[in-house]
This record gives structure tokens, C-alpha cells and sequence, in this order.
């Protein structure tokens, strides 16, 4: 954690608060809840700074705040809650101890909400945001395509036996009987599919007729194909849809379960079955390609089905911001207009959580992570492996929560699964792993504790303890008996004889265990350095 200078807080103090800059006391504690409210407000304002331990009312002073004392899991916290990474900081003050929180902006065009609430600043409050403020927010990246009104196209073009599904589905989801009530038109009209009856590229994606499809907005296809082998040419089994999404989507979904082995795998007296395709992650998959995908651009959506594994790639890379590593928590939409009607459908959420159950659905099955390999500016290219790999760290997971009443979130499970593929974390999962240490989950280990790897729990669990010792490595006390014991036996050792005993470790580190031997008068070195022996100390 980086210590802030004092003379940055003195300027702090000294300036005017604003929608950018609060202060609070929290002398004793801060809630968490409220916490992230303000974050929210201060992200959609641009990003700023909430500091902690300060009076709020000029002339201010500082009083020291014991509030958020474990300030990497409140990072934690806030990264799962916001999607965004909120620095923490402590000001070391005579005063007593300060909490700068730096909230970054919010990405562009992409409000904020805290369970559904857009927040903004207004004076020392936290109000709502007005529809003109989001709209403006709305507006500030490149124009939604699939709110674009197709001049040509009319209500012609768009399916009957669509547009009452849509009607059956945003009723259902909403639980507002009026909607059975509207026509069509003002149907439409209100879900801003068909503002003042002109049709728009998201109304043709989810309900157009083929032929409609075909006159306006031929790109928006999707071609299925099934192949029983990598070596196959010519698939076993191949559907197009050009139609409006909500007519083919339940046949797409038949298609995939047609071909979905299961896997049978013992866990203890119990047979499990898990499905080789996981049937939410496909389904997520293929919302995010039909509501992501750029309909600017020319080519269909393909999804290819083999045994053991689904690929699906669509047209136009990922929007602008959003790469593999970050999708988790990076939310860009491209088609908002198009997920907002999804979303009144109930298929996706607005808030982007697709990723994240494609993500934990396949950890959760002990399945290959999605993998975006093949992704350019050019198309997002998805595939989804059914081979369940590590039945046992399922197992471990569930009795953990069971045991602890730990829920794991997305990130969690991804920075566990990493770990145990013998991974690196990388830096933008980082601080997840203290509280998965403190859970019991992971354990340091190595020279400076740098080192990460599933805690001995785990190995114990699955009946795997040598493997546990193998993977660690003997602690010190043990290595250094080994040392003893082997001069005991053979009187006199090189170096090159201790690394036959101690296998699993280098050089250096048994020069380094000799020496502490030395030190507590139990061994000495007999010639010289390079034909050195070394036997116990009488």
C-alpha cells in the first residue's frame, strides 16, 4: 500500500468540496453499503476522492478514522461490487489515521448503479440521476446501431408470432398485466423498438421476418453446424437462421442439447452427471453474441458444436475498451437499445453478467476457463471445452462453503482455478488473494512467500498429502533434520550428496541451511570451499 504525502492532504483540506471531493469523519467505523454508494456518485462525476477521518465543514481538522482497517479485502470488496478498481490509501497524520479512497471515472457512456439506482452528487447528498443526465451519458460513445431506424423497413417485415412472444415474455418479466392490453405498434413503440412506427435495427434482429431480414439487414444470421471430429470438412448437421432472434432462439438451444454427452463421475457412493455443455454458459454465449456482435459489418454469427467443446464466433471485435482479460468487469455495450429489449425479455441482465456466469459455470464444473483465443478487431471468437478436468476441486469448494458459509464470487473462483492449473495470478486479480488466504483457501509459500498454490486443506480433502509436501517443499526445520540424519549415516557429505538428499532444493538454498547448522555449532566445514566436506560437530 502506498503512503500518501501529507502535503497532498493539506491541499485536499484546503479545497472547496464538491461533486468530486468528500470528506467524512468515520471516526469509529464506515459502512461498507455506503461506501460504494459514494463511489458510484463519485465514478459517475467523473471520479474524484472520498478521505475518511476529516471533518467535512471548513475549517477543517483531522480526527482519525478507525473505519476499514483490512483495506485490501474493502479493495476487494469494492472491485467485485463496482467492477472498477478504487485505490485505498492511509495518510499517516499526527492527528490520527486518514482513508483516501481515489475512485476512478466511470467507463464512457456506462452509468453507474447501486442496486438499480444511478447516483449523482447534488450538495451533501446522493440523488438519482435525471433521465436527461443518463441520456447524455448514454450518448457519449458511438451511436447505438441497433437504434438506428431502418427507413425502408415497415411492420410488415417484422413476425406476428414474434412480437406476441416478445409481448408474452416482457409481461411474464415485468408482471405489468397493461402490456397484454397494447397493440402492437404501441407495443413496440413503448420497448423503443418502433419509435412512432419506424423500425429500428433491434426490432428487425429480434422479430423480423426472413424475408424482412433479407431486404434490411441480411447480416443478422446465425449458421449453426455440428462436426463429430476436428478432421471432419463437411459438417454432420448444419441449420441457418435468418430470422428474427426470439423465433429460433428455443430450436438453437434444442440443437445443442441434441448432441450434449454426459460425463459420469464418481463422488464417493454418488454417481454425478455432468453435462459436457453447460447449458447456462452456452446460452450466454450466445446472447453475448447476437446482443454484442457489430451489425455494421457484414457476416453471420457461426456456432460450431463438436463432442467436447462449443466455439462461436461473431462479427467485429470486442467494443472499444474491452479485452479478455478485463471482461469480467468491464461492461461496454454495443447494442444497448437491442439488450435493453433483451433484458425485458428477461434473457440477459443489464448489468453485464453474462462473462461472469460463462466464467463461473465452467470453474464450478471443474471445466477449462472460456477462452477468447482468435479474437481480433475483426470478430470475437469464443470456445467453451466440456472436458471436466478436477472433479475433486469441485468437491473441495462446495465443502468449503459448506463449512464456512463462504460464497466465492466470479473472480474468486477464476484467481482459484488459476492457481490450481499452476498459473500466475495476474496483477489485475491480486487482491482477491489475501482474503482467499484468510478463507483457508490458498497458502503462500517460497522464498518471501511470493508463491501461491491451494492450502493443505485441499490436498488433505482429496487424499493427496505427498503431493501437498511435494508442491510446497520441506519447511526448514525438517530440511535441516534431513541434513543432520544424512551425516549421522554417512559421516561426511559434498554438496553435490546433500542435493541428492534434498532433492527439491537448489544449491543455494542447502549452502543457506548449512550455514544456520553451522551457526548452532551442529556442523562444520572441513577443506577448502571447493572440495569441501562437511560432517557433525563433535
Amino acid at each position: 500500500m502506498k503512503q500518501r504525502g501529507l502535503e497532498e492532504l493539506r491541499i485536499w483540506m484546503n479545497s472547496v468540496e464538491a461533486e468530486r471531493l468528500e470528506f467524512k469523519e468515520a471516526k469509529n467505523n464506515f459502512d461498507l453499503e455506503k461506501l460504494v454508494q459514494y463511489c458510484v456518485a463519485i465514478a459517475n462525476e467523473g471520479g474524484g476522492v472520498l478521505i475518511l477521518g476529516v471533518t467535512d465543514q471548513a475549517p477543517r481538522r483531522v480526527v482519525g478514522s478507525r473505519a476499514f482497517e483490512d483495506l485490501e479485502r474493502t479493495k476487494s470488496q469494492l472491485v467485485d461490487r463496482l467492477k472498477l478498481r478504487v485505490d485505498a490509501d492511509v495518510i499517516a497524520h499526527p492527528d490520527g489515521r486518514v482513508v483516501a479512497f481515489t475512485i476512478p471515472p466511470r467507463p464512457l457512456g456506462v452509468p453507474l448503479h447501486h442496486n438499480g439506482a444511478y447516483l449523482m452528487r447534488a450538495g451533501e447528498s446522493l440523488v438519482a440521476m435525471t433521465p436527461d443526465r443518463l441520456r447524455r451519458i448514454f450518448d457519449e460513445v458511438v451511436p447505438d446501431h441497433s437504434a438506428e431506424i431502418v427507413p425502408a423497413a415497415t411492420m410488415a417485415d417484422l413476425e406476428p408470432g414474434a412480437i406476441e412472444k416478445f409481448r408474452e415474455l416482457w409481461r411474464r418479466k415485468s408482471g405489468n398485466e397493461q402490456i397484454d392490453r397494447m397493440g402492437p405498434d404501441q407495443l413496440l413503440a413503448d420497448a423503443e423498438l418502433a419509435p412512432d412506427g419506424r423500425i429500428s435495427v433491434a426490432a428487425l434482429v429480434l422479430l423480423g421476418t426472413r424475408a424482412g431480414l433479407g431486404r434490411h439487414l441480411a447480416q443478422a444470421e446465425l449458421v449453426a453446424e455440428y462436426r463429430s471430429a476436428d478432421a471432419s470438412i463437411a459438417p454432420q448437421q448444419r441449420l441457418e437462421f435468418r430470422e428474427g432472434f426470439l423465433r429460433y432462439f428455443d430450436e438453437l438451444l434444442r440443437f445443442v442439447q441434441a448432441r450434449n454427452e454426459v460425463q459420469q463421475f464418481r463422488d464417493g457412493l454418488i454417481i454425478r452427471d455432468i453435462p459436457t455443455i453447460n447449458e447456462v454458459a452456452a446460452r450466454e454465449a450466445i446472447l453475448n453474441a447476437v446482443s454484442h456482435r457489430d451489425y455494421r459489418h457484414a457476416g453471420s454469427i457461426f456456432l460450431r458444436l463438436y463432442p467436447r467443446r462449443i466455439e462461436i464466433v461473431s462479427p467485429g471485435g470486442f467494443p472499444p475498451g474491452v479485452t479478455a482479460e478485463n471482461i469480467l468487469w468491464r461492461q461496454a455495450p454495443r447494442n444497448r437499445r437491442l439488450a435493453e429489449a433483451l433484458a425485458k425479455c428477461g434473457f440477459v441482465e443489464r448489468s453485464g453478467q453474462g462473462a461472469d456466469r460463462m466464467f463461473e459455470e465452467s470453474i464450478k464444473e471443474g471445466k477449462p476457463r472460456p477462452d477468447f483465443a482468435g479474437t481480433d478487431d475483426y470478430q470475437v471468437a469464443l470456445t467453451l471445452r466440456g472436458d471436466v478436468q478436477d472433479v475433486a476441486f469441485l468437491r473441495f469448494l462446495e465443502r468449503v462453503g459448506q463449512e464456512t458459509l463462504v460464497s466465492f464470487s466470479t473472480t474468486d473462483l477464476v484467481v482459484l482455478d488459476i492457481v490450481h492449473r499452476g498459473e500466475e495470478v495476474p496483477k489485475n486479480l491480486a487482491s482477491r488473494v489475501p482474503q482467499l488466504v484468510e478463507k483457508g483457501v490458498l497458502e503462500r509459500y517460497g522464498r518471501g512467500r511470493k508463491k501461491l498454490m491451494l492450502s493443505r486443506r485441499f490436498y488433505a480433502f482429496v487424499g493427496r498429502k505427498g503431493e501437498y509436501t511435494r508442491r510446497r517443499g520441506l519447511d526448514k526445520p525438517h530440511s535441516k533434520m534431513l541434513l543432520l540424519q544424512h551425516l549421522e549415516q554417512f559421516e561426511t557429505a559434498t554438496i553435490q550428496e546433500f542435493e541428492q538428499a534434498l532433492p527439491g532444493h537448489v544449491r543455494h538454498a542447502i549452502h543457506r541451511l548449512l550455514r544456520e547448522l553451522k551457526r548452532e555449532g551442529k556442523v562444520v566445514m572441513l577443506g577448502s570451499k571447493r572440495g569441501s566436506r562437511w560432517t557433525l560437530k563433535k
